[in-house]
């Protein structure tokens, strides 16, 4: 399976997209092409390929989490040696209203969980940890299989997890 998306370029039409979440938007909007210039985050997009209309994105960056913030029975697995653990963090990922209701969510976190995966085998990578942003997101990664984190809102789902969709 190869990936479906790509990384955001200036032929992209953020001006377009709108997914029904102004943070979400204004994130595309104002901010992506700022965070990607200083490496603080990577910015992939679907595209609809004879418009260059952005169907939809989801952002990746490498992130790290406290061993105690591991649910015990995960933890005990791990080296005691580890403060904290590497982890890669799907900060964003949003659907434009146009295309919502059409499997397309499903298909961005495929991508974006497949691309994490790929990526663990050269960068460490425990885990990919969401910060879903409303009881909605919460929902749709809990469909996926993602746990939650002992005591935030924060969710995870294990490489480990993730590689057996891909082997």
């Amino acid at each position: 399976m190869s990936q479906l998306s790509e990384p955001l370029n200036s032929a992209h039409k953020k001006s377009d997209f709108s997914c029904g979440k102004e943070m979400l938007d204004n994130y595309l909007h104002k901010q992506a092409n700022q965070d990607i210039k200083r490496k603080l985050s990577a910015c992939f997009v679907i595209k609809e390929e004879q418009t260059e209309l952005i169907k939809g994105y989801y952002t990746l960056s490498n992130n790290s989490i406290t061993s105690e913030d591991i649910p015990d029975q995960i933890r005990k697995k791990l080296p005691n040696s580890y403060k904290t653990i590497p982890t890669t963090l799907l900060g964003r990922l949003a659907i434009d209203t146009n295309f919502q209701g059409q499997g397309l969510g499903k298909l961005i976190l495929i991508d974006a969980l497949k691309r994490s995966f790929e990526l663990s085998k050269t960068i460490g990578s425990f885990a990919v940890i969401v910060d879903p942003i409303d009881i909605d997101a919460e929902r749709f990664y809990d469909k996926y299989g993602f746990l939650k984190f002992p005591d935030s809102g924060k969710m995870f789902l294990p490489m480990k997890t993730i590689g057996q969709l891909f082997q």
